[in-house]
């Protein structure tokens, strides 16, 4: 189940612009395929995932949530459908 917003390029500028916020992130290739959907801190999330590298994760995007336990509850739904 993907987040259903437009991709964006997973880069410094894009994880600088990301939210300091609780959330839910998707994480996508090239061919705009989910790699991989977690929740966590959006920019502290998307830092790791840039410096370290996420398999072939290219592209990024996300929902903020309201709290970590509001994030932990979306990624739930998408697990779900």
């Amino acid at each position: 189940m993907s987040l259903r917003k437009p991709w964006r390029d997973l880069d410094r500028s894009t994880v600088a612009a990301a939210p300091d916020a609780p959330g839910v992130y998707e994480l996508g290739d090239a061919d705009g395929e989910s790699l991989r959907i977690d929740a966590g801190i959006v920019r502290d999330d998307l830092k790791e995932a840039l410096a370290y590298g996420d398999g072939e994760a290219t592209q990024v995007r996300w929902r903020v949530a309201q709290s970590r336990e509001h994030a932990d509850r979306l990624l739930a739904e998408h697990a779900e459908t």
